[in-house]
């Protein structure tokens, strides 16, 4: 999970010191791979083809559900998120970038706002053959101070309300698991559709429930936990479509409709779910 804060306020590092310093083992780890997996696959001349488990709108069901999407991730050779539930997101989002905003010359421009270095959607992307141009692939985050390029993926200090990136200059945008803490809505939506070029795709997952449990005094990074009910869902899809950014598929109350809560956020003790968005720019 990111660790974004809202505008202005600079979050301490989630979980203390020693966690910190897992987190920074972890990204090592795992960007090491990808520039090894990277040079392999170059010489084996080998692709691998689009996911297919996770649509770009849709609620995380059940347990079975990302365990399909763990079971999808393996098989493309993609490195897993330890934290195993978030590989369901990660994976729609990128499907989502390969199918909406790609054009086959894996040329587009991606920011992941909110990001975390060991997240897995960019070394993901960057598996898939984007970010051979430098700048193609960042990531911004509060947290970050002075720019750290990972296989070329650059990680940078930044405002998801207020990047200072170029109007239209990005192809997609993901946003994994970061809203729920506390950003300004109205700010970031409005900032991902400037930023977004016409027919570009803004992905967002967040922590949701149909049934919200409590989370009166749970706070983490600085602000309350915030479990997205479905009326909040509806009230950002119309904000974002007020903003020009017309959602892929249904938020019915089919579509947000869960049987379990399969997400254990052991921190706060809260069992619920996820829910991936994914808009398309006028």
């Amino acid at each position: 999970m990111s660790d974004p804060t809202t505008s202005g306020q600079v979050a301490a590092p989630p979980g203390g010191r020693l966690l910190a310093v897992a987190k920074r083992g972890a990204e090592h780890l795992l960007w090491g791979r990808v520039a090894v997996q990277r040079r392999l696959e170059a010489r084996a001349k080998g692709g691998r083809p689009a996911p297919t488990t996770v649509p770009p709108t849709a609620v995380l069901t059940d347990g079975a559900t990302w365990r399909r999407a763990v079971a999808e991730a393996k098989r493309l050779r993609l490195p897993l998120h330890r934290d195993l539930p978030k590989n369901w997101d990660a994976l729609g989002a990128v499907a989502a970038v390969l199918d909406l905003a790609d054009d086959g010359t894996r040329s587009a421009r991606v920011m992941d706002a909110g990001s975390a270095r060991y997240s897995p959607v960019l070394p993901w992307l960057r598996l898939y053959g984007f970010g051979a141009a430098p700048g193609s692939l960042i990531g911004i985050n509060l947290e970050f101070g002075s720019q750290v390029t990972r296989d070329g993926v650059a990680f940078r200090y930044g405002d998801v309300t207020d990047t200072g990136l170029p109007t239209a200059h990005l192809d997609a945008i993901t946003c994994m698991s970061v809203i729920e803490h506390g950003v300004p809505l109205e700010g970031f939506v409005s900032e991902s559709a400037r930023l977004l070029r016409p027919g570009g795709v803004l992905v967002v997952s967040t922590d949701y429930d149909q049934d919200p449990p409590d989370t009166t005094g749970k706070v983490i990074y600085g602000s309350q936990v915030h479990i997205f009910s479905p009326e909040e869902i509806r009230e950002l899809v119309a904000l974002a479509d007020r903003h020009g950014l017309e959602l892929v598929g249904t938020v019915d109350d089919a579509t947000l409709a869960h049987s379990e809560r399969p997400v254990h956020w052991s921190r706060v003790d809260l069992d619920y779910t996820f829910i991936l968005l994914t808009f398309r720019k006028r």
